[in-house]
């Protein structure tokens, strides 16, 4: 049977230096291959492919993302499945920004791509990369379905008192500023994934969700949909995270542009790049940061409070914004396989409800669970997010209506 009647989705999440991808099967779940070409446009770049069990490495240089697009196919040639010849039914691909224009997984012509490098101004960057990964691989796949899957997609619909800058609403409505938020494509799957582990229906659930990884955000549900999410006009806003700030004060930048004489550039590097746990600590890896910790760094000890103080309080602010909350997700690297920061960032909080069972909390498991005590009134749970598969299906669905 060929890949087309298989059904095979191809994901690609090309970022500035690096492209992410799957290929998978959206009904199965199945990933028939998996890899990362890395360090794009540097001297030591390379590919890790994984299928059937096996890695393969191979390293050199890699000039650019048609280059990094060209050599994952030759990995695929090379370990048994040519994607020229067998083809794929469709090609998701993740873009960070969509804008106010784009609210739903789209099928890609010229008309959408000229969209999407029109907002790089709101992800200068992220969209950039996400449209070199496009037109790569529209020139390597052409005649197959391409889809755009938006990271603020899920927030689109957000109350206007949530998404609204205190600003002055003509400068905000010429220039697109309002709350976009971010990883809805994971909020999405995971809360829904959630409703499927308790036995109910998203719609009948209250739901706080944080995906914590080297990015990070927070999102409130009601009955399904967000009203809230941490992430802003960009990635930036909200939790600390890896290497970016998250909440500050904004008098903070004209401060720097004067007393240290740092361009808007550069500012934006310090904030993007250079803050965060990294910034506090030196690291942003959390593994390190917690070995830090654990010989006594203290700047590492710092990081990880002022990290945990932001997670308490947005947790804080979604408990009165919901009122009631039936469920607290955590998800991505450091969601689920830190059971210190969700113990930390859930504790003494009983007379709201919430409780984590310190034995479910620490178990070593790569499944969905709950991990708070049996007759909590708030279940606390862990789920794995999939950003692929969600986009896969996303693909698949638009592939197969258009």
């Amino acid at each position: 049977m060929s890949t087309v009647d298989e059904g095979l989705v191809l994901v690609i999440n090309s970022g500035s230096s690096s492209i992410k991808y799957q290929l998978l099967n959206p009904e199965s779940s199945v990933v028939v291959a998996s890899g990362m070409v890395e360090r794009i446009g540097e001297g030591d770049g390379g590919i890790e492919h994984h299928t059937d069990g096996a890695s393969t490495v191979r390293r050199g240089p890699v000039t650019d993302h048609t280059a990094g697009l060209r050599l994952i196919f030759d990995m695929f040639s090379a370990t048994g499945r040519d994607l020229r010849r067998d083809g794929v039914h469709a090609v998701g691909h993740r873009v960070v920004h969509g804008g106010e224009v784009f609210y739903q997984p789209t099928l890609i012509d010229d008309a959408v791509v000229r969209a999407i490098s029109e907002l790089s101004s709101l992800a200068p960057l992220h969209n950039p990369a996400n449209v070199a990964g496009i037109e790569s691989a529209r020139a390597l796949l052409p005649g197959v379905a391409q889809v755009a899957v938006f990271d603020t997609a899920f927030f689109h619909d957000l109350p206007a008192a949530a998404k609204t800058y205190a600003i002055d609403a003509e400068i905000a409505a010429a220039h697109g500023v309002r709350k976009y938020g971010f990883h809805g494509t994971s909020h999405e799957y995971v809360s829904g994934q959630a409703a499927v582990l308790l036995g109910r229906r998203p719609t009948e659930l209250n739901q706080i969700v944080f995906h914590l990884g080297n990015g990070a955000s927070a999102s409130a549900l009601r009955g399904g949909r967000p009203i809230d999410t941490s992430m802003g006009l960009t990635p930036l806003e909200g939790l600390v995270m890896g290497t970016r700030s998250g909440d500050l004060d904004p008098g903070i930048v004209p401060h720097l542009m004067r007393t240290a004489h740092m361009d808007v550039d550069r500012v934006e590097v310090l904030l993007n790049r250079d803050s965060g746990l990294k910034g506090l600590s030196g690291v942003n890896d959390f593994r390190e940061l917690q070995r830090l910790i654990d010989s006594g760094d203290q700047a590492a000890r710092l990081a990880y409070e002022v990290y945990i103080h932001r997670l308490r309080r947005y947790l804080g602010a979604y408990l009165v914004q919901l009122g009631a909350v039936d469920a607290i997700t955590f998800t991505a690297g450091v969601g689920e396989n830190s059971p210190r920061v969700r113990a930390d960032a859930l504790a003494d909080l009983t007379r709201f409800g919430i409780d984590v069972d310190p034995a479910a909390n620490a178990a070593n498991s790569r499944a969905a669970r709950r991990i708070s005590t049996p007759d909590a009134p708030v279940a606390v749970l862990v789920v794995p997010t999939n950003e692929e598969l969600a986009i896969a299906r996303a693909a698949r669905q638009v592939a197969e209506t258009s």
